[in-house]
């Protein structure tokens, strides 16, 4: 998914979404570990995905946190 679709999920739905592709990433590293051929592409695409996801995360949560401090101050 790209960065601007992950922006329109809520929060749960991006923590399912993170948790799926902790998943998914472990389940490459076990196959790889197993000897399997898997290509180093795959993984290097699913942690940046990893990442993509944790980058907007961390935004949502930074902006409601902010909203909760301006409604506090008002």
């Amino acid at each position: 998914m790209k960065a601007g679709e992950l922006r329109n999920l809520s929060v749960d739905d991006l923590q399912g979404e993170l948790t799926e592709q902790y998943r998914a990433y472990f389940n490459l590293r076990f196959r790889e570990a197993a000897g399997e051929d898997i290509g180093s592409a795959e993984m290097k695409k699913t942690r940046r995905e990893i990442a993509r996801m944790k980058t907007v995360l961390t935004e949502k949560l930074g902006e409601q946190t902010d909203r909760q401090i301006s409604q506090e101050n008002t």
